[in-house]
C-alpha cells in the first residue's frame, strides 16, 4: 500500500476529538508494519514501540490523529438538528457541506444549511444559525439519535495536480504520513534509540493526549509534528511556509535549541529541504504539553506545510509529507549515547 492510498484512507476516517476509535483502528495496523510492540493507554493514544539497539535512550515521535468535528446538540420541531462544535471550525465553511451523524446503531447522512433563507446583509453566519438536514422528521429522527452524537464532515480526497491531496482531517493525519514513512525508513538503520511512535488524541481540544502520552513514556527527547500554515497569498510570509519545500523547523522558547539545530544540520547533510518559521510563545501544538511534562522533556516541533485549515479541503504535498518522515528517521539514526548528551546541552 503506498504511502498516498495510507493519506487518503487516514483522511477519510471518522476521529472527532475524544471519539477518535475508527482512525485509531487504522493507525494500530499500519504502525504494526514496522513496530516490535503496540498498546492503546487509558487516555486512547496509540503507542507504538521501535525497539533500538538496547542503550535504553527514548526518543517519542507524536503526531495527533484527533480532528475538528461537530455534536448533537438539540432537535427543531421541524427535525433538524442543531449542533455545537470540538475544535475551531470556521462557521462560512460549513454551509451546505454533507455530514455524517454517527449514531448509536448507524451513521445518517446529512447536510448544513442555515436557519433561515440566507440574505446579503453583510453579517456573518454563526453555528446558531445553521441547522442539519437528513430528511427526517422530528418523530422519526428522535428514535434515531441522541443529543451528545459526533458528526463528521463528509469527504472524500482529492487528489490534485503535482501530487497534492485535499481533504478533511490532513490536520494533522499527513504527519501521520510522515511517521510512517519514518518507520519504514528506520528499517535501514541499525539505531540505538528506542523509538515510540504515539499518535494523540484530544489535541485539537487543548492537548490532552500529548500530556498523558508524554507522562507515561518519559522520553530522553521528542519530536512534535504538526502542520503549519502553507503559503497562499492572501498570507504574509512570516505568517507561512511555501509548500513543496519541505518541514518547517519553528524557532522559540518551546523548542529545544540543541536539537533543533542538529535537525537542521542532518536536513544539511542529507540534502533534505527545511524552512522556518517563528513562534516566540507557546505553539498550541502537542509540543507545548510535551515540553513541560514531568521536571521537562527536550523538544522540537517539525511542521508540514497545509492550506486552507481546519476546513474540509485541507490541502498537502505528498513531496512535503515524504520528505519530512526521511528526515526524521535520518536524525534518529545519528544518534548514539554521546552525541545524544551533547545535543541536549543547551
Amino acid at each position: 500500500m503506498s504511502i498516498k492510498e495510507k493519506l487518503i484512507t487516514l483522511s477519510e476516517a471518522s476521529g472527532v476529538s475524544g471519539y477518535e476509535n475508527e482512525v485509531s483502528e487504522i493507525i494500530k495496523k499500519y504502525f504494526s508494519e514496522f513496530t516490535d510492540e503496540i498498546y492503546e493507554d487509558i487516555m486512547g493514544n496509540v503507542i507504538a514501540l521501535k525497539k533500538g539497539n538496547g542503550s535504553g535512550k527514548k526518543i517519542m515521535l507524536m503526531a495527533h490523529m484527533d480532528e475538528i468535528g461537530l455534536m448533537l446538540s438539540n432537535i427543531d420541531k421541524d427535525g433538524r438538528l442543531r449542533f455545537s462544535t470540538l475544535g475551531g471550525f470556521d462557521p462560512r465553511t460549513l454551509i451546505y457541506q454533507d455530514v455524517i451523524i454517527h449514531s448509536k446503531n448507524k451513521k445518517i447522512d446529512g447536510i448544513i444549511v442555515p436557519e433561515k433563507p440566507t440574505k446579503s446583509d453583510g453579517k456573518a453566519v454563526m453555528i446558531p444559525d445553521l441547522r442539519i438536514d437528513t430528511g427526517y422528521k422530528k418523530d422519526e429522527i428522535e428514535k434515531i439519535v441522541e443529543i451528545g452524537d459526533i458528526i463528521t464532515i463528509d469527504r472524500k480526497v482529492v487528489e490534485l495536480q503535482n501530487n497534492y491531496l485535499s481533504g478533511k482531517t490532513f490536520d494533522d493525519r499527513a504527519c501521520l504520513g510522515s511517521l510512517l514513512i519514518a518507520g519504514e525508513e528506520l528499517k535501514k538503520f541499525n539505531h540505538d534509540l528506542d523509538v515510540y511512535f504515539v499518535a494523540s488524541v484530544e489535541e485539537e481540544v487543548g492537548t490532552r493526549g500529548a500530556a498523558t502520552g508524554a507522562y507515561g513514556i518519559n522520553p530522553d527527547m521528542a519530536i512534535a509534528i504538526d502542520v503549519t500554515f502553507g503559503r497562499t497569498l492572501e498570507l504574509a510570509e512570516e505568517e507561512s511556509v511555501e509548500m513543496d519545500k519541505g518541514v518547517g523547523f519553528t524557532l522559540g522558547g518551546n523548542i529545544h535549541h540543541g536539537m533543533r539545530k542538529f535537525l537542521m544540520k542532518t536536513a544539511e547533510e542529507y540534502s533534505l529541504p527545511y524552512q522556518i518559521e517563528i513562534t516566540p510563545g507557546p505553539t498550541g501544538t502537542d509540543a507545548r504539553s510535551i515540553q513541560i511534562t514531568r521536571q521537562g522533556i527536550p523538544t522540537i516541533l517539525m511542521s508540514v506545510p497545509l492550506r486552507y485549515m481546519h476546513t474540509s479541503t485541507e490541502t498537502i504535498s505528498e513531496k512535503d509529507v515524504i520528505s519530512t518522515g526521511k528526515l526524521i528517521a535520518r536524525f534518529i539514526a545519528e544518534i548514539d549515547d554521546e552525541r545524544l548528551e551533547e545535543l541536549l546541552c543547551y
